[in-house]
């Protein structure tokens, strides 16, 4: 089955059998707007490399939320940087729309309940643990010392900048990991649009958990 890294981050932010994030919201959604960008950059729809996000190529590539995506980067009038970006895309509704397609597809379950018999929620736990394990192993190999490829080094850099990576591998070496996403191993394109994925999600849990500590103390 084929996913988007967006995909791949959001099962590796729940847990398995009780079908909840391991982090907060507001990290897990800055990661979900990073990877969005990150699968558009390296598959030539957009260019990361010079401190602002501009499109190369509008052409579709048949995923409707990446598609989407480009769509509103393209028609935005002025050309703006990676974290601007992130912090737009940043969204439960993004987050919540990814976990239905893959409840759809059969790789969650979706169970609606209430906490307290009044407020709703819902849980996503694995239906078909096959996918996820498909992503844990080609991260692990990568973290257990493999040569990344430009697609396993961003979703490693995004599972790292929302502090993913110390829930879903709690034993990898944080040395590699600065390896993987400060991407000494890459050209120099392939290093400058993980360095902006990196920085961009960053900033935008910085200010995403700002703007929630703040409706906090105001409320």
């Amino acid at each position: 089955m084929t996913t988007i890294i967006a995909e791949e981050v959001l099962l590796l932010a729940y847990s398995e059998v009780e079908g909840r994030q391991l982090i907060g919201s507001s990290e897990l959604d800055a990661a979900l707007g990073g990877a969005l960008l990150a699968e558009l950059a390296i598959n030539g729809r957009i260019d990361l490399a010079d401190k602002k996000v501009a499109v190369l190529d509008p052409t579709p590539l048949g995923d409707e939320e990446l598609d989407a995506t480009l769509a509103r980067i393209a028609g935005e009038p002025k050309e703006r940087k990676p974290d601007w970006w992130v912090y737009k895309l940043h969204s439960a509704k993004l987050r919540k729309r990814l976990l239905s397609r893959l409840a759809e597809r059969g790789v969650l379950s979706e169970e609606p309940r209430k906490i307290l018999g009044i407020f709703p929620s819902t849980r996503y736990p694995e239906r078909d643990p096959r996918v996820e394990q498909g992503i844990r192993e080609s991260v692990q190999r990568v973290l257990s010392g493999s040569a990344p490829d430009e697609r396993a080094a961003v979703l490693i850099a995004v599972l790292h900048a929302a502090k993913i990576d110390r829930k879903a591998f709690p034993g990898a070496s944080k040395e590699r990991v600065k390896e993987i996403t400060e991407g000494e191993w890459a050209g120099a394109a392939v290093a400058k649009t993980i360095a902006a994925i990196n920085s961009a999600v960053m900033t935008a849990v910085i200010a995403g958990s700002i703007a929630a500590s703040t409706a906090g103390t105001s409320g």
